[in-house]
């Protein structure tokens, strides 16, 4: 579906998901993550750019676990993650849009929760490539961890945890021959439908996730 029409679709209503490819399982367990590999920082900042043409390959789950640990996985000892969030709080939710169903990401227990036994990348994104891409992440705000701040505070809190993860994603997908790129134009009612979300609980941002179909990233843009 190309943009003109999502965009046609939202303001006519919520764009719809479409059935998944193939059967959603409820779980996801992850292998646990490899922190081995991969490539300098210094090389990582240096090649990482956006992309936003994509591969319809899916990923490995292998690779599919160690993007999402990056992301805000838990590391020393369990005792903190990989990104930081304001108060420790925790606030902002990764959740992983896959062909066959979208996913909560718990990272204490390293596995994705079944939300949505349905395809919803189309909704993630009113740019055409977010449909065939194998994975697409939304970045979701939970006020509550948050409750202690005052309410001016907590958006660009969360926004500004949101940041983080999405840089941690951009970085891992460039010392992984991988492209992303973050988007905020972006339906956040229509996302949140798809998801199945409370009322108190906000879609910030998304970030489509593949292999470049003209191969790896090169020099940074």
């Amino acid at each position: 579906m190309n943009t003109l029409t999502k965009f046609v679709l939202g303001k006519m209503g919520a764009p719809r998901p479409t059935p998944p490819l193939g059967d959603a399982p409820r779980q996801i367990l992850l292998p646990p993550p490899s922190r081995e590999g991969g490539m300098a920082l210094a090389a990582a900042l240096s090649t990482r750019r956006s992309e936003r043409r994509f591969a319809r390959t899916a990923l490995p789950t292998q690779t599919l676990s160690d993007l999402l640990w990056a992301a805000d996985g838990m590391n020393r000892g369990g005792a903190g993650r990989t990104a930081p969030s304001a108060l420790d709080a925790q606030d902002v939710i990764v959740y992983a849009a896959l062909a066959r169903g979208a996913y909560r990401y718990d990272a204490r227990e390293h596995v994705l929760q079944l939300v949505a036994g349905t395809d919803v990348r189309r909704v993630t994104g009113y740019q055409d490539f977010v449909d065939d891409a194998p994975l697409d992440l939304v970045y979701v705000h939970q006020e509550r961890p948050l409750s202690p701040v005052s309410v001016l505070q907590r958006t660009p809190y969360a926004y500004a945890s949101a940041g983080a993860m999405a840089q941690n994603v951009y970085l891992f997908c460039a010392a992984n021959g991988l492209g992303c790129v973050l988007r905020a134009w972006i339906d956040r009612d229509a996302v949140a439908q798809a998801l199945g979300l409370a009322h108190n609980e906000h879609v910030l941002l998304s970030q489509t996730v593949g292999y470049p179909l003209d191969g790896p990233v090169g020099a940074d843009d």
